[in-house]
C-alpha cells in the first residue's frame, strides 16, 4: 500500500490560473501547491491531489448497529466502526469535534489497510463495517477500498454521513455501500449556512439519489437543537418532505443534542421535544420514527405499519423482543416491513468495545 502522502486522490481538475480544484463536494476548494482543502485531509502535492489519511484511523470500536443509528439493517448485529480525521462541514455543534476537527495527523494509527480492516471485522464477528466519527465523504477512496475488501468476505459497508458531495463522486461512492445513515441537520438554508457553513440543497439531492437511484438501505437522523431547528413547524416541514420525496418507509431518527464544541450555551434537548417530534412525523405519514440519545423504549420500538404490533422492542440499542420474519413481514398481519432482517436478531447487546488492529 502506498503511504498516505502518496495515495492519489480522485475528483479534481486543474484551473487555467494554475490552481487545482477539488470536485468531491460543493466546497469546490481551489488549491495552490501545498494547500489543503477545508476538510484538511485532501492536499495538493505538486500538480496532483493526495488523500493524506489513507490507511490511517482515529480508532476502532465494535458497536451495536443501532448506535449508527440503523434500526432496519440486521437489528442486533455488531458493526466495526472507525473514522479518520477532518470534515467538510463546519458544524458549530459537532458532537465528535475532537476527531472531525482534528489537525493532529500523528494521532492516527498507521496500520489500517483495507485488508486488515476486513479481516478484523470477520474475526470479531461483525456483520458490517461503518465509516463514522467523521464524514467518510472526505476519505472516500479509502472507504471504497475498505468496502471492496469487506464485500469479498461477505461483510456489509455502512456510511454515516452528512451527504454533502457532488454527483459524480456520489455515484462512485455509493456503488460500494450497502447502507447509509444521512444527517439531515435541519430543514432551513439559514441553519445550514449559519451553523454548518454549508447548504441544504446538496443534502436533499443526496437523499433523493439514495432512495430512488440506488439499492443502498437509507435511514435519516436529525439532531434537534433547542431554538435552532426544533420548532414544530420545521419538524413538520421536514417530515412532510421525507414523506413526499422519499416515502413512508424511510426510517427517521430524532436525536437529542448535548452542549458541545462551539454551542455550549444551548441547553440539552428536552425528552418531550423528541416525543412530540416523533408524533409530528408519524402524523405526516411516516411509518418508522425513532428517538435517540435519550432513554425512551417506546421511541426505539419498531411498529408494524399494518396492525401496529410491536415488532422490535429496544432499550438503549439492545434488542429485547423481535417478531419480524426473515422475509421482513409481520407474523400477525403479513405486512412487509422495509429493511434487511434475519430470522433472529443479533445478540451483541448495547456494549461498546474498543479494539486494536
Amino acid at each position: 500500500m502506498a503511504s498516505n502522502l502518496e495515495y492519489p486522490g480522485r475528483w479534481w481538475h486543474m484551473l487555467p490560473d494554475g490552481r487545482l480544484q477539488c470536485e468531491l463536494c460543493p466546497r469546490d476548494c481551489k488549491l495552490h501547491a501545498g494547500q489543503r482543502g477545508m476538510c484538511f485531509v485532501r492536499q495538493r502535492v505538486d500538480d496532483r491531489m493526495v488523500l493524506t489519511t489513507y490507511g490511517r484511523s482515529s480508532g476502532f470500536c465494535v458497536d451495536p448497529i443501532e448506535k449508527k443509528p440503523l434500526a432496519h439493517f440486521f437489528p442486533g448485529s455488531s458493526v466495526l466502526s472507525f473514522g479518520t480525521a477532518g470534515c467538510n462541514l463546519a458544524c458549530r455543534f459537532c458532537q465528535n469535534w475532537d476527531i472531525s476537527k482534528s489537525r493532529e495527523m500523528d494521532r492516527l494509527q498507521d496500520e489500517a489497510s483495507p485488508e486488515v480492516i476486513a479481516r478484523a471485522a470477520e474475526a470479531y464477528g461483525c456483520r458490517s463495517v461503518a465509516f463514522t466519527y467523521n464524514d467518510p465523504v472526505i476519505f472516500a477512496e479509502y472507504a471504497m477500498d475498505v468496502a471492496d475488501a469487506c464485500r469479498e468476505r461477505g461483510i456489509k459497508a455502512v456510511a454515516v454521513t452528512a451527504g454533502y458531495m457532488h454527483a459524480e463522486p456520489r455515484r462512485d461512492f455509493y456503488a460500494k455501500m450497502d447502507a447509509a445513515n444521512v444527517d439531515l441537520k435541519a430543514f432551513t438554508e439559514d441553519f445550514y449556512w449559519q451553523l454548518t457553513a454549508a447548504h441544504l440543497q446538496p443534502v436533499l439531492e443526496t437523499l433523493q439519489y439514495l432512495k430512488h437511484e440506488t439499492r443502498v438501505w437509507l435511514e435519516i437522523t436529525t439532531l434537534l437543537i433547542p431554538g435552532k431547528n426544533d420548532s414544530e413547524e420545521e419538524v413538520g416541514r421536514l417530515s412532510e418532505w421525507v414523506m413526499d420525496k422519499l416515502g413512508p418507509d424511510v426510517p427517521l431518527h430524532f436525536t437529542a443534542f448535548h452542549p458541545d464544541y462551539k454551542l455550549r450555551d444551548v441547553p440539552p434537548t428536552p425528552p418531550s421535544t423528541l416525543v412530540r417530534s416523533r408524533e409530528i412525523a408519524r402524523e405526516a405519514g411516516l411509518h418508522f420514527v425513532y428517538t435517540g440519545n435519550t432513554h425512551n423504549t417506546e421511541g426505539e420500538t419498531t411498529l408494524c405499519p399494518g396492525c401496529g404490533k410491536a415488532l422490535i422492542v429496544r432499550d438503549w440499542h439492545e434488542v429485547l423482543a423481535y417478531h419480524v420474519r426473515k422475509d421482513g413481514r409481520c407474523p400477525d398481519c403479513n405486512t412487509r416491513v422495509a429493511g434487511h432482517f434475519d430470522v433472529a436478531p443479533g445478540d451483541f447487546g448495547r456494549r461498546r468495545m474498543p479494539v486494536w488492529l
